[in-house]
């Protein structure tokens, strides 16, 4: 059993307040076999947060090596050395050089992770030509720990097993174990900032200190490994639950040599890539962004919870922030999960959006929701709605059964549950895409309406047509009412165009209902003491082009037109690689007017995710998009990550901010991966890929579809209807409707009409010659009770 040293304990508890790393990876990496459940990320060439047992634990801080010759000089890896790195062929594994400046000595890694255990391996030799300074290079690993997903509450001991000692970490019963094959000639456990390697090493070129724990706080490991250089040797990162596990786990890795590991290692991404679409040849890079497109989305699903797709494994502005934010990207979105999906089944996977649909049906809420973002254990992280992320997963399954890959899973009940919860609290969304502010949104009401749509075709399927169309019904509602709902007529940006769309009309009920033209929004992540609130006509989005994605406006719409001239002048920039957009003006979410990490407010800088969106829009207006194509290609790092948004300032060199190269968010964003992958498929198929037929032939290529009707629901108490339209009146159960047309001298009777949505309705047609207001109450037959008040809608021409 190991056993734990305790006798010499670190002073400087707790250590200083912990910090995540940058958020731009230069690269990601997993094994592809399920059994292997272990993740990492590279920055500056070193190895940054490890992610165990779950995609969504992020374990340490990071890893990196410091050299020194004992007597002059003392390097750190991230800020000493330059990194070449270069991926191996086939798989996420990487090859790296760490230079030094003066180039006496390069550090040579290549870092895998073991095909079938939870460790990371590091082939290594650090290599010195000059063999005086060779003699007295001494090598150094420093690991910093956030076991469990933080850095407080940390415990380092130097654990002695088998005549050796190792560095383990733990937090409960999560614990870590570092060695390697060259036995550490010292060890040491320190608090950050006070007993640590690295304030060991600066102080005199010498490690002084040998401390066998520390506990409770925030806190570092290091081992010495002496007359090393010039020597191949391999550094193993394991993982287990208890000390035992963890340290056995890293004996069975190291005891299969590392040229074996590797080769089985790239064998299961080639398995991986076997069905893959050949979509490269539409690319303008030989297709290198595109296979690394594809392993990235592969290496963002659980092992553990398979279907579960995280948005990325990064925390954005990491280095300015410590365990208050402890889910940073490393968590579900629906959203971002279902683009992830789709971009895989469009590059030919279907096993992976199978397991993705699966995952999300299992993830629903009772009422037929989902949350904001989620844990993979199901559990919410954040506590916002969003109604497109209720409409992503119906979208998913659709096109999961149109392209014949569900197979013995039935995705109607949650199919049903999640289009009865549009019907039932939209058609205002608590939070737009943008996950800021709530609303009449053009982008979330394009997702709803194309996915009732195909909620209805799945009704079909059923047979049940009564419940198809009263889905028909609601998604022709809320396509009626989008001008009305999100275009103003009074805009003022752009000097030729005056009606437009507007990113979201900030409104929360429908009798607090307010035209666009006079609507104020407010915006999140505004710098103290700057205006927060403005006209909702000032501010735009491009999100109105998901209308088009999914058929429910032509391209060539003067409404889309115009709101694109709008949306170019204030939010289009221009950058080396090509153009990118912002998400909306006046956003403050991102880099800092200096550069300076977002910190709770910043400026919002491009998106290459909306290049990719913008070249879905130019291909179905029949333009060539091979520009778009390249630039989001350049936009990504060397090794394949897009990142999420980019820098598109003067080129900032205390902040390494360099125009159209990646800010401080996040990076890989894997919706952006799957947008370029979609892409790529709508190139080659010639039609936007996300576009569904049912949706383009009820709204474009058909005659207009425009039922006139008024939704009244207790959390949508409409107060007026027009003459000539159909006042539908729902609740969550059945009921008769007792209601009257002119003030209670005539009385009616109307019995609710059931659907298989869990949802009743009563339709009141309103004639054109209606004045007095319609006046009504309920019945509850299930609880064979009255509603105990009236209620009142008014008559408008």
């Amino acid at each position: 059993m190991p056993t734990l040293k305790h006798d010499n304990i670190a002073f400087g508890a707790p250590g200083i307040e912990p910090r995540w790393t940058a958020a731009r990876k230069q690269a990601v990496g997993t094994a592809y076999s399920s059994s292997s459940r272990i993740w990492f990320t590279i920055w500056r060439g070193i190895l940054t947060e490890v992610y165990y047992p779950t995609v969504d634990r992020a374990q340490i801080r990071d890893l990196q090596f410091l050299i020194t010759d004992g007597e002059s000089f003392f390097h750190e890896e991230k800020r000493n050395l330059h990194p070449d790195i270069e991926a191996l062929p086939h798989c996420l594994g990487y090859k790296i050089a760490m230079r030094e400046h003066e180039g006496r000595y390069t550090l040579h890694k290549t870092i895998i992770s073991d095909p079938h255990l939870p460790s990371i391996i590091m082939q290594c030799k650090l290599e010195c030509a000059d063999t005086k300074l060779a003699s007295r290079l001494k090598l150094y690993v420093l690991c910093a720990p956030h076991v469990g997903g933080g850095g407080r509450e940390n415990n380092a001991h130097i654990v002695h097993v088998n005549g050796n000692d190792y560095l383990t970490a733990n937090k409960g019963n999560t614990w870590l174990a570092l060695g390697a094959s060259e036995p550490f000639s010292k060890t040491s456990c320190g608090y950050v900032g006070h007993s640590d390697g690295w304030m060991d090493l600066d102080d005199n070129y010498q490690m002084d200190w040998t401390f066998d724990s520390a506990v409770n706080g925030n806190v570092s490991l290091t081992g010495e490994l002496s007359h090393i250089a010039n020597k191949d040797f391999v550094l193993t990162l394991a993982f287990g639950h208890g000390a035992h596990s963890a340290v056995t786990t890293l004996l069975q890795t190291q005891n299969s040599p590392f040229k074996s590991q590797l080769e089985r290692f790239t064998t299961q991404w080639q398995r991986a890539a076997k069905n893959r679409e050949d979509l490269g040849v539409n690319s303008s890079d030989n297709g290198r962004l595109y296979s690394a497109s594809y392993k990235i989305l592969m290496a963002h699903e659980d092992k553990l919870n398979p279907g579960a797709l995280i948005a990325s494994m990064s925390i954005p502005w990491g280095e300015a922030k410590g365990d208050e934010d402890l889910g940073g990207y490393h968590l579900v979105w629906p959203r971002d999960m279902v683009n992830s999906a789709t971009g895989l089944l469009a590059a030919g996977n279907k096993e992976t959006p199978q397991r993705a649909l699966i995952f999300l049906a299992a993830s629903q809420r009772a009422d037929g929701s989902f949350p904001q973002n989620f844990w993979i254990s199901g559990d919410p992280y954040w506590e916002g709605l969003q109604l497109d992320e209720v409409s992503f997963p119906i979208l998913l399954a659709w096109k999961l059964h149109n392209e014949n890959a569900i197979l013995g899973f039935d995705p109607y009940e949650m199919v049903r549950r999640a289009a009865g919860f549009l019907v039932l609290n939209g058609p205002v969304t608590q939070q737009d895409r943008w996950e800021e502010v709530g609303g009449y949104s053009p982008s979330t009401l394009a997702a709803n309406i194309a996915s009732l749509i195909c909620a209805a075709a799945f009704s079909r399927l059923r047979g049940d047509s009564a419940t198809a169309g009263f889905l028909e019904d609601y998604a022709d509602y809320l396509r009626c009412h989008i001008e009305a709902w999100t275009v103003t007529t009074r805009g003022r940006i752009h000097p030729e165009v005056s009606e437009h769309f507007i990113r979201v009309n900030p409104i929360r009920s429908a009798d607090q209902n307010v035209h666009p033209n006079e609507a104020k929004v407010s915006i999140a992540n505004r710098p103290p003491g700057t205006q927060v609130e403005f006209e909702a006509r000032d501010i735009v989005d491009a999100g109105f082009l998901e209308l088009v994605r999914y058929g429910i406006f032509s391209a060539d719409d003067p409404l889309i037109v115009n709101s694109l001239k709008v949306v170019d002048k204030v939010l289009k920039c221009d950058t080396p690689f090509g153009p990118a957009w912002r998400r909306y003006n006046n956003d403050g979410y991102g880099q800092q007017a200096d550069g300076s990490p977002f910190v709770h407010y910043g400026v919002g800088r491009p998106w290459p995710l909306l290049t990719g969106e913008r070249a879905h829009y130019e291909l179905a207006a029949g333009r060539n998009v091979s520009s778009y194509i390249k630039a989001l290609e350049q936009f990504a790092s060397p090794m394949g990550p897009l990142p999420e948004q980019v820098w598109d300032e003067d080129d900032n060199s205390e902040y390494h901010l360099y125009k159209g190269r990646p800010t401080g968010s996040a990076m890989p964003l894997a919706w952006a991966h799957a947008e370029y992958i979609k892409l790529l498929r709508s190139v080659r198929d010639g039609c936007v890929y996300d576009l569904i037929p049912q949706v383009y032939q009820r709204y474009v290529a058909g005659e207009a579809v425009c039922k006139l009707i008024e939704i009244w629901r207790m959390n949508w108490q409409v107060p007026s209807v027009r003459r000539g339209h159909i006042l539908r009146i729902q609740a969550d159960r059945s009921f008769k409707l007792h209601w009257s047309f002119d003030g209670w001298e005539t009385v009616h009777d109307s019995r609710s009409v059931d659907t298989a949505l869990g949802i009743a309705y009563v339709d009141l047609d309103i004639g054109f010659q209606q004045t007095a207001p319609i006046q009504f109450t309920f019945f509850w037959f299930g609880w064979s009770s009255w509603e105990g008040r009236n209620f009142e809608v008014q008559i408008k021409s």
